[in-house]
């Protein structure tokens, strides 16, 4: 029998082959010397491998020298080398060999599409393969998951149904890995109905086709349908765990997440990756679940599993939020730190903003290499909860300078010290730049407009504002609308904004019903705030907190039915607390009524026995009815057990500068001044019919003693330096910490008439406008 003598070239081919799988290129070449030394470096087929090994071993400037150096090419050689180039990423320098190319055939096309593609030049991809179709050049089913992956990157859904259509004229869609590309492609597009069909005629499907529908539902908001896929699945990889594991966590069905890692490890001996890892400490996080968090960190540290870049940021971020910042600080520690991205640090640092611990947030906030807009609000953000106002304008104002551009929870944060300092100017500032940056229709900012502009005195602005974003108020818009206008004596304004809000289909919460029954308050209208707080629990089934139960103490109290709120007190299914039997007591101070202020001050100091508040108001309760030794001894227990009272201030903001005064202060640069304006007002006011209240003095005195004590009220001599210091015509805004005496509240209506401006005072409960002797309050506060 003749024996069979293998071509030479088929055995040069073969040992090419091998030194690629052998990863030896040294010995691709030995290969190359042989061949020239057979005179083979003529055929084109031996070329053709010689380019392919060159190209693939990394020598690419050695493949092309061949291709160069070649008398006769054909097609592969062509597509070789060009394959070569879009494979490096050289996809320029393939393109010039695309172009120099007698005759492109479906291959050359398909090998620029997907270098294109590979290097992110989708357009381009997209662009080649319509030039393709142009040119009656067919594609292949290579070709088409290449454009059909440009389509899907791009979300190009016109283009990627005309894709389909060569599809299914060419007949590719039997091709799984085409009906695959085809779902990524309508998935990612936005069209899920499409997708589905594709899924439902498909008569081969892969694991891939499974996954491509438990990530579309889960993208689309379907996660019931995602599972009932997942559980029809004859085989899972683990794509398929983390497609349900991810997007349980990103859809915050986080204990669902938890739920499907459990079933993984108990049916698969499947072992989690990155992907599982961090999403499943994503899920701990969110439901700060510190003891599961610890175990799957154990597994980490067990499994010997890398920790660097996903895994470490989800740990830092997951001990952050769940309470174990000391754990997360070493991890941190511990990490290469160019693998741990911002929202690991900025993670951390609102755990010690959690803390209170605004020091090592700071640090780990100075250890940020760069600082984006979400580490800025942050900072800004704990600072502003942690009462640390200065601090959160030094950092706003730092932010600006380093040129990152705030958005509107960094605008709003801002705003509420704005609010908090009832800083107009300041304010009005934050207005402009959010106006500028464009972030002023933002509801978040809107609303920090709307309670800046309310607490800074200016409810006209307040209301504008609320009328700018009428087409898209939110709960919290209507909500701070109310609030405002109920703290500035428009009680009725607010009661019908209220009406309003119910019109409109605008669910309240429990915040807004404080604010409704806040106006019925300041206007007594006591039967509306009955039938508001029935409606509150029955109509909308929110149950009252202990603020709603103080409102409605307060409202009885004002209007003087002090046994009613004492009944309503005892039928409450909870234990009072200081604000209500402090609601209580001050509206027996304001009726004279001994007995239950002594039961309601007997209450509140079981709570709180440090309440300064309690002991000052029993004693004005007794000195109002002028029994001044019961008065003497309430102080003097208030001595002997060391209780400091509350200092009352008022203060004035004049050119971006705040000054304070408290009772006859005579530490101002002006007070001479100030004392003799206010002396002289005195006179005029009195001329003018103003009796001074000298019971509001609640000391046993001669009159006129009480009288220069009354003159010299804190709220009296900021006015008085306020009147020295700004343009006549202009409203005045003075602030004060604590609720305004009887006797300042009379002066001020005269004096508002004397001088004829307005004045406005926000006290501890409330606005009030005076102007022309009248107070938008009308009296009943």
């Amino acid at each position: 029998m003749e024996s069979y003598t293998q071509p030479l070239s088929d055995i040069y081919a073969s040992l090419l082959q091998t030194s690629l799988r052998t990863k030896n290129p040294f010995a691709g070449k030995l290969v190359h010397a042989q061949i020239i030394k057979s005179g083979l470096h003529l055929s084109v087929f031996l070329m053709n491998n010689l380019i392919n090994c060159y190209a693939k071993s990394g020598f690419l400037s050695d493949a092309h020298h061949i291709f160069d150096e070649m008398p006769s090419r054909n097609t592969t050689s062509w597509n070789t080398i060009l394959s070569a180039y879009a494979k490096q990423g050289r996809i320029d320098d393939a393109y010039l060999v695309f172009k120099e190319m007698p005759e492109p055939d479906s291959v050359s096309w398909t090998s620029m599409i997907a270098g294109y593609n590979r290097m992110g030049c989708v357009e381009n991809a997209i662009k080649m393969f319509l030039e393709m179709i142009s040119c009656h050049v067919f594609p292949t089913q290579f070709t088409i998951t290449s454009v059909l992956a440009s389509c899907a990157a791009i979300e190009s859904l016109g283009i990627g149904r005309k894709v389909h259509t060569f599809v299914v004229k060419l007949g590719l869609n039997s091709y799984v890995s085409v009906a695959n590309s085809l779902l990524n492609m309508y998935a990612k597009s936005g069209d899920p109905v499409t997708a589905k069909v594709v899924f439902d005629r498909m008569k081969l499907k892969s694991i891939t086709s499974w996954n491509a529908m438990i990530s579309l539902h889960m993208q689309s908001g379907r996660p019931d349908l995602a599972l009932a896929q997942f559980d029809q699945m004859s085989e899972r990889d683990l794509v398929s765990w983390n497609s349900m594991i991810t997007g349980y966590n990103q859809r915050g069905l986080d204990r669902e997440a938890l739920d499907i890692l459990s079933r993984m490890s108990k049916e698969t001996s499947l072992k989690p990756d990155n992907f599982t890892l961090a999403s499943v400490l994503s899920a701990c996080a969110n439901l700060e679940e510190l003891n599961l968090g610890k175990q799957i960190h154990a597994h980490v540290v067990r499994t010997e599993f890398n920790t660097y870049g996903p895994v470490g940021n989800a740990l830092i971020f997951m001990y952050s939020k769940s309470g174990g910042v000391g754990i997360a600080r070493k991890i941190l520690e511990h990490s290469v730190t160019s693998d741990l991205n911002v929202i690991a640090f900025t993670s951390l640092m609102d755990g010690y903003i959690k803390l209170g611990d605004m020091n090592s947030a700071r640090q780990i906030f100075d250890a940020l290499r760069t600082h984006d807009v979400v580490s800025w609000t942050a900072m800004i953000v704990g600072y502003v909860q942690n009462g640390f106002n200065d601090e959160a304008i030094n950092l706003f104002r730092s932010m600006i300078r380093e040129g990152t551009k705030p958005n509107s929870y960094t605008l709003a944060a801002i705003l509420s010290v704005s609010s908090s300092l009832a800083s107009l100017n300041h304010g009005e500032q934050i207005h402009a730049k959010s106006i500028r940056l464009g972030e002023v229709s933002s509801v978040s900012v809107s609303n920090g407009l709307i309670s800046m502009y309310a607490k800074s005195g200016s409810i006209d602005c307040a209301k504008r504002i609320f009328n700018l974003i009428h087409w898209k108020k939110d709960t919290v818009s209507w909500t701070s609308m109310v609030i405002a206008l109920a703290q500035h004596g428009l009680g009725e304004e607010a009661i019908e904004l209220f009406e309003k809000m119910l019109e409109f289909g605008i669910k309240p919460d429990h915040i807004t019903y404080v604010g409704v029954l806040s106006a019925c308050i300041h206007v007594g209208y006591v039967d509306q705030g009955r039938n508001y707080y029935k409606l509150m629990k029955d109509a909308h089934g929110i149950e009252p907190t202990p603020s709603h139960y103080a409102c409605m103490i307060d409202l009885f109290g004002r209007a003087g039915l002090l046994q009613e709120a004492q009944g309503f007190i005892e039928k409450m299914p909870i234990e009072p607390d200081v604000f209500v039997w402090g609601s209580l007591l001050a509206s027996c101070r304001v009726h004279k009524n001994v007995e239950l202020a002594k039961v309601a001050a007997e209450r509140l100091l079981l709570i709180d026995p440090d309440n300064s508040g309690a002991y000052s108001a029993l004693a004005n309760a007794y000195s109002a009815c002028g029994k001044w030794e019961d008065a003497a001894k309430i102080r003097k227990s208030m001595k002997d057990k060391q209780v400091k009272k509350e200092q009352g201030f008022s203060w004035v903001q004049i050119k971006g500068e705040v000054h304070v005064f408290g009772v006859e202060d005579a530490l101002h640069l002006q007070r001479d001044a100030i004392y003799r304006l206010i002396a002289k007002i005195w006179k005029e006011i009195k001329k003018m019919g103003f009796v001074p209240n000298t019971e509001a003095v609640l000391h046993d005195l001669d009159e006129e003693v009480k009288e220069q004590i009354l003159r010299h009220h804190s709220e009296k001599l900021a006015i008085a330096f306020g009147l020295l210091n700004t343009p006549e015509n202009t409203t005045l805004r003075v602030m004060k910490n604590l609720r305004m005496c009887d006797d300042c509240h009379s002066a001020i209506k005269f004096i508002s008439k004397l001088v004829g401006r307005e004045i406005i005072v926000r006290d501890a409960t409330r606005f009030h406008h005076f102007k022309s002797g009248l107070c938008s309050c009308h009296d009943y506060w």
